[in-house]
């Protein structure tokens, strides 16, 4: 281990050493000098040197304004650059003494014992080929970095790999050092920050690029290791269907308060799903017409070619017709409705069944080993991804289905649907859903709000089925919020099944939610057009921003344990889509450690979990990280099904449910009912001035008016900037010190040492505390706000401090995060250069709000990139 570390220091300090070289190149070696004063200043002053500190006040002080964007600059690039190391190191070549890591180990060890506990070898391959995982990739409003520095980082993180090698002479040494040398430079001369926000579309080919330059090439090899291991504990393979993870997209289909999402949006982004996926797939078919140049084919094969000297490349050229067809009917679409032609590839089969013919007649002919290669390679992700790529998901807000119904009923003289009660509205929609009359007549003329919404259900209902995911309604709370979209759907033309999917937010919708999924799935008729399992959304972000971490992560478990019992009843199949995001304060955290502590039964084989933000680029980014991930994915959904953690004894429910009510007054009492809460937010935070950096599509707020109407990201985001990061563990502190004087101790630490849960929880609440730090959130109070508010300030870090005082009592450690030496590390070595960043944003932020400057100044740029640079050092920004 303390190897693999010293490599891991190596890269950094090479890393860094060869941006101080592009920086001398540039700014000359007096400037560059100042940089290294300031980073000395910043070491010193963390290990407690009082004229350390005080020359890194000193050092930034003296800046000129044509110094502070290049000094911005420069710690951002070596945060980044930090990052990179560390991603590749997580990736990178084991020499013969060091162990595997965890993320390759895991499945084999899981396998073996659940083997070694008496599951057969059938049932676990059946199983395991059954797994039905998908990740839903979202936009990215908080990443931070734009694609063109993405692909750069990507290209340093090869020329890593290219280093990373023992034999390589001193001539190959320094042309790899030279490349380097040369992308570091490419990276420092290209601009961080976007000038303009992306649209929806430009986030749909981002999350597009992703799977073209990594997880395209990842789910193959993944889906290759798996088989082996699989086989090395069973005896048995993945059958060539198998696809237990898949991806689906909120990208161009997330409207909800986005009006940047409208439904020509959602019809173009389904559009260049379909041309990537052609243009893809016949990359693939190109190289396996190159390869596939073998005459002998079984008599199967032959009967579909004829008679053909190269009957492989005969099949592959046919197939390879009908994708370029495919491919130049979805552009010819892009601009107008053109009808596709004969040859377009509707069905996933007719993609499949040509690869499975060549497949089969390459084993039946003695050429396995060739069937192995590449051409399994392509049946694998034509399995994972088909024709369309990704699934789209379509989200809306409930309340924009009801006003369009409201438009409807008052135009027919039905009156007014939002003013009846939820009986009222129910035996409308059921009776319109049952009639086989149009509701809508023809010269019915809706509003502009109106007409997005029909347009966007005639969109769905034109789409191939297979192109869609699910219909999700945020802010749902009731049945007649799922049978509203499904009468829209029909009125729209929609003619088969699709999975309308209530998103429970708010503490008050999540205890409410098994009671309206027992309602709805006793409606009459609702069972008939359900078609398969119940899902279910459960909302982290929202829920979290409501009542705090604590309270909203009891309401969830509490929300899942009561939709597992209700859909038993109902005997329906229970899918529940967790809407995670990449922090703690919005249900974020380790996946693996995540999904094994949901309630027993809440993981049936079937997973379904959003990927937020710039968390996609730290576990999808590169191929060998995506592999990792995916592999942390299936053990977690396969053990979770197999083997459910236990069910809470009675005391640690009653734990929780005082934990909770403690948890949830604590932060409301600051957050809703503190009179100054809300103004001393927006002077102690870049709240506001997150709302000029060009991050995701969508507003920052959903609304007017304040904390409430705040987006969950910017809530996360601006907290984490002053390294307060008050949204993830207020209420905590109360709730801890509350069961303390209750003499709960030592409950605490058997639920603590016994239930998945609650220690999930605890070790996430730590690694937050270990973010935190107080003398930074001081630094901002001190600069920015005003002193009638300042006591607020004080009174929290104090809240802060409790909390960190409490978890160490409940861990038994001197320290946070003393059993995670690597990951106190890595803050530790990152707060060298994040403490500049924060004293130079605090200075930043005090000039920009005193004077306007235009979004171009040196002053904004400066802002913006020390928002990108303390976001590359937390990594989990939003």
């Amino acid at each position: 281990m303390a190897e693999i570390d010293a490599r891991l220091r190596e890269d950094v300090h090479l890393l860094g050493e060869l941006l101080g070289n592009t920086i001398r190149e540039q700014h000359g070696e007096a400037f560059l000098d100042k940089i290294e004063l300031i980073r000395q200043g910043s070491k010193a002053g963390r290990k407690g040197s009082a004229a350390g500190e005080q020359q890194l006040r000193d050092t930034l002080d003296a800046l000129g304004d044509d110094e502070l964007l290049p000094v911005a600059r420069a710690f951002n690039q070596f945060l980044n650059l930090a990052n990179i190391a560390e991603q590749y190191h997580r990736i990178r070549r084991r020499r013969p003494n060091e162990p595997a890591s965890f993320e390759s180990r895991v499945l084999g060890e899981l396998l073996q014992r659940l083997k070694n506990d008496g599951h057969e070898p059938e049932k676990l391959a059946r199983q395991l080929a059954r797994l039905d995982i998908e990740l839903v990739l979202t936009a990215h409003p908080t990443e931070v970095a734009r694609r063109t520095l993405i692909q750069k980082y990507d290209a340093i993180t090869a020329q890593l790999a290219a280093l990373d090698h023992t034999d390589l002479t001193d001539e190959e040494g320094d042309l790899a050092r030279l490349r380097l040398q040369r992308l570091i430079a490419e990276a420092w001369h290209t601009e961080e920050i976007r000038r303009n926000r992306p649209s929806p579309v430009d986030e749909a080919k981002w999350g597009f690029a992703v799977i073209e330059h990594s997880l395209w090439h990842a789910v193959p090899n993944f889906l290759r290791r798996t088989d082996q291991v699989l086989h090395a504990t069973t005896g048995l393979h993945l059958p060539l269907e198998a696809a237990p993870v898949r991806f689906a997209s909120w990208m161009g289909g997330d409207r909800d308060g986005n009006p940047n999402v409208t439904a020509k949006v959602s019809r173009e982004v389904l559009l260049l799903a379909r041309w990537m996926a052609a243009d893809l797939y016949l990359r693939d078919i190109d190289h396996l017409a190159a390869e596939l140049s073998m005459q002998h084919a079984s008599d199967e094969l032959r009967r579909v070619v004829g008679v053909h000297p190269e009957p492989y490349r005969a099949v592959l050229k046919q197939l390879r017709e009908r994708l370029r067809a495919t491919r130049a009917w979805a552009e010819a679409a892009l601009d107008s409705e053109v009808a596709p032609g004969p040859a377009v590839l509707h069905e996933n089969r007719d993609l499949l069944e040509p690869l499975e013919l060549c497949y089969q007649s390459l084993h039946h002919s003695g050429m396995s080993v060739i069937a192995e290669g590449a051409l399994l390679d392509t049946l694998r992700r034509a399995a994972t991804f088909g024709l369309f790529l990704v699934r789209l998901d379509v989200r809306q807000d409930a309340a924009r289905h009801a006003a369009a119904l409201n438009e409807i009923t008052e135009y027919l003289g039905l009156g007014s649907y939002t003013e009846w009660d939820e009986e009222a509205r129910l035996t409308f929609l059921q009776r319109e859903l049952d009639n086989r009359r149009p509701l809508l007549p023809n010269q019915f003329r809706p509003s502009a709000e109106t007409a997005e919404v029909l347009a966007t259900c005639r969109v769905v209902a034109t789409a191939p089925a297979a192109s869609l995911g699910s219909y999700v309604i945020s802010m749902a709370g009731a049945p007649s919020d799922v049978l509203a979209v499904q009468l829209l759907l029909k009125e729209s033309g929609l003619q088969r099944p699709i999975r309308v999917v209530p998103l429970f937010e708010t503490l008050a919708d999540l205890e409410n939610a098994g009671p309206a999924i027992d309602r709805l799935l006793g409606l009459h008729g609702y069972r008939a057009r359900l078609h398969g399992p119940q899902e279910v959304m459960i909302g982290y972000s929202d829920s979290a921003k409501d009542a705090g971490t604590l309270a909203a992560a009891w309401a969830q478990y509490r929300a899942q344990e009561t939709l597992v019992e209700v859909c038993r009843q109902h005997e329906v199949e229970l899918l529940l889509f967790h809407g995670r995001g990449g922090t703690v304060g919005r249900g974020g955290g380790p996946a693996h450690a995540a999904i094994l502590s949901q309630p027993p039964g809440s993981v049936a084989g079937r997973f379904r979990t959003t990927e937020q933000g710039e968390m996609i680029r730290f576990k999808f980014g590169l191929p060998d990280l995506a592999e990792q991930n995916l592999n942390l994915y299936l053990a977690a959904v396969l053990e979770a099904t197999l083997q459910p953690p236990p069910v809470p004894q009675p005391a640690w429910r009653e734990a929780m449910e005082r934990l909770a009510a403690d948890g949830v007054a604590a932060y409301r009492a600051v957050v809703r009912e503190h009179p100054q809460f809300v103004e001393y937010f927006r002077q102690a935070t870049p709240e506001q001035e997150l709302g000029r950096l060009p991050l995701g599509s969508r507003p920052a707020k959903r609304r007017a008016g304040g904390v409430e109407s705040l987006r969950a990201i910017p809530w996360i985001f601006a907290w984490t900037q002053t390294r307060l990061m008050l949204p993830a563990w207020l209420g905590w502190e109360a709730a801890l010190e509350h069961a303390l004087q209750r003499d709960e101790q030592g409950l605490l630490e058997q639920m603590r040492e016994q239930w998945p849960f609650f220690r999930t929880r605890i070790d996430m609440l730590e690694m937050v505390l270990a973010k935190a730090d107080a003398s930074i959130a001081t630094l901002y109070d001190e600069r920015l706000v005003e002193t009638g508010l300042q006591p607020l300030g004080a009174q929290l870090r104090d809240l802060l401090s409790q909390a960190t005082t409490i978890v160490l009592g409940l861990t038994g450690q001197s320290e946070l995060l003393t059993h995670s030496p690597e990951t106190r590390e890595a803050i530790t070595v990152r707060n060298t250069y994040l403490d500049p960043l924060h004293l130079l944003q605090a200075e930043l932020l005090a000039r920009s709000r005193l004077r306007e400057s235009p979004a171009d100044s040196p002053l904004e740029q400066a802002l913006l990139v020390s928002v990108a640079g303390i976001a590359a050092g937390l990594r989990n920004t939003g």
